[in-house]
């Protein structure tokens, strides 16, 4: 199956996911480098919320260019496998091997607003980031190690605190809120 049949497929969570997966489908259908983040308006990207082997903590990075715990991912850069390449960018973010999907599905989707910013010295202009959540699993015994170029600090949190590392007030209270909401649902249906 097609990434963009699975997010077809997807079951909105809310009016936000609702709304947001239009756009997903719709810029998929209209632009074949969609994947690509020389797509200067738009392109897809993957994150993890990722929970440690007994899912009572979560793994966040501190983020150099948002200044803010966050979670972990990145940019697809032609790779259509978004669960791969969320996978791919916790153990490069992270510096772990242990890690594991919990559920091959899209955990959640998003469209999100990148602000214009320098990267290696390079601008880069204010850009949308169509991203696939996934739900991860790793184990927390595993020594973390920060990518320098990325991220400033990882740890493991309590989930809940977790959320109020972040000092990004729209991620926290609208994504990542969201997150641990579904996780709840997730564990009730599961």
């Amino acid at each position: 199956m097609s990434i963009l049949d699975e997010i077809v497929e997807y079951v909105p969570y809310n009016t936000q996911e609702e709304l947001d997966k239009k756009i997903i489908i719709d810029f998929l259908k209209n632009n074949k480098d969609g994947f690509y983040r020389e797509n200067l308006l738009a392109h897809m990207t993957a994150s993890a919320w990722v929970l440690n082997k007994k899912h009572d903590k979560l793994l966040m990075a501190y983020h150099n260019i948002y200044d803010s715990w966050s979670w972990l991912g990145g940019h697809c850069d032609g790779d259509e496998d978004c669960l791969n390449v969320a996978i791919k960018e916790v153990k490069e973010e992270a510096g772990i091997s242990d890690v594991k999907a919990i559920s091959e599905k899209i955990f959640s989707l998003e469209v999100l607003a990148v602000d214009s910013h320098y990267k290696k010295g390079k601008y880069v202009p204010t850009h949308l980031h169509l991203n696939l959540t996934y739900l991860l699993e790793a184990d927390d015994k595993q020594e973390l190690t920060i990518k320098d170029d990325e991220n400033s600090n990882v740890a493991w949190f309590e989930i809940n605190e977790a959320v109020k590392q972040s000092n990004e007030k729209w991620f926290r209270d609208n994504i990542y809120s969201k997150l641990n909401n579904k996780l709840r649902n997730f564990y009730e249906n599961n």
